[in-house]
């Protein structure tokens, strides 16, 4: 079992591409939170973050640490002269950007902590969601982008970079002549299955998606690839699957995990046997038990670790 968090007063952050939720508190049961759109001025939004946690400062008192987990790719790595930056992202506006930098300007004196945004909800599912009690697993996003945060021996995986496995090369269903949208990959998992290709090969957004519509059986297909991928790769205990187009719109969620479970079975091909790939599959492909918060809490996660 992992250790308990100390119950410090903390910052947040969880920088999205599409917007940036901002919380202070102690813990899931604890936390006052605003929201502001990504948008393409990272001066502007980092203004924006930064005056308002400042204000809850004033108002609640001295934040202990920050907790930031961003979008990326991300430089992690300490001793490098752009840690801390967004790096080569797609959304163009922000590639370059300092972000921790940004943060630290305004409050020089207090511990801050960096990390992906998807390291950090799979921190959050550690700590208070369906990662309880396991130390090898994969927390997986599905919305603007495609990323994954991976724990190994209770561990957050970084490695020269971070994980990228939203840029996964999968094998293209027959008949499937869809381009992708990703600017670096084209047909990338990312460039297959995000919210911005689910609208780009239906015409509409996940949420408007009737049920039937041939777009789901693409989706939870390519996602079950991946999964399988992954499952091979890392041999985790457990797939969490988070981000909007889990909800699965008007296919909903409940059958949108079903249509993955039973194809990543097909998928495996029974090569792995293991009951949670099997009769338990129900238990090892599941959203987020802190939902759309796993982020903003990983992040509290993230900063109540610095804490010496």
């Amino acid at each position: 079992m992992h250790k308990s968090l100390k119950n410090a007063l903390v910052g947040a952050i969880e920088a999205g591409g599409t917007k940036f939720v901002c919380a202070v508190g102690t813990c899931p049961q604890d936390l006052d939170r605003i929201e502001f759109p990504s948008g393409d001025s990272p001066e502007l939004v980092l203004a924006q973050v930064t005056d308002w946690l400042g204000e809850q400062q004033r108002r609640r008192g001295k934040l202990q640490a920050i907790g930031i987990g961003s979008f990326g790719p991300i430089d992690l790595h300490r001793d490098s002269p752009t840690y801390g930056h967004i790096t080569s992202t797609p959304k163009s506006g922000w590639r370059n950007t300092d972000i921790l930098g940004a943060v630290r300007r305004v409050f020089p004196d207090i511990p801050l902590a960096f990390d992906t945004d998807v390291n950090g909800a799979a921190l959050g599912e550690f700590y208070w969601g369906n990662g309880e009690g396991l130390h090898d697993f994969i927390y997986i996003t599905i919305g603007t982008g495609i990323g994954g945060g991976v724990m190994v021996g209770g561990q957050l995986l970084h490695g020269l970079v971070h994980s990228e496995m939203g840029h996964l090369r999968l094998p293209r269903i027959p008949g499937d002549a869809f381009a992708g949208v990703c600017p670096f990959h084209g047909d990338c998992w990312e460039g297959l299955c995000s919210g911005p290709a689910l609208l780009a090969r239906a015409k509409m957004a996940a949420e408007a998606i009737p049920p039937e519509h041939e777009a789901w059986d693409r989706e939870t297909q390519y996602i079950a690839y991946a999964v399988a991928n992954l499952v091979c790769v890392l041999s985790p205990q457990r797939v969490i699957i988070g981000g909007s187009v889990r909800k699965g719109g008007q296919l909903g969620q409940d059958r949108f995990f079903r249509m993955v479970r039973a194809r990543v079975r097909t998928a495996l091909n029974d090569y792995l046997v293991s009951p949670p790939l099997q009769e338990d599959i129900d238990r090892f492909i599941v959203p987020p038990l802190l939902g759309d918060d796993a982020g903003i809490c990983g992040a509290i996660a993230l900063a109540q670790r610095e804490i010496a």
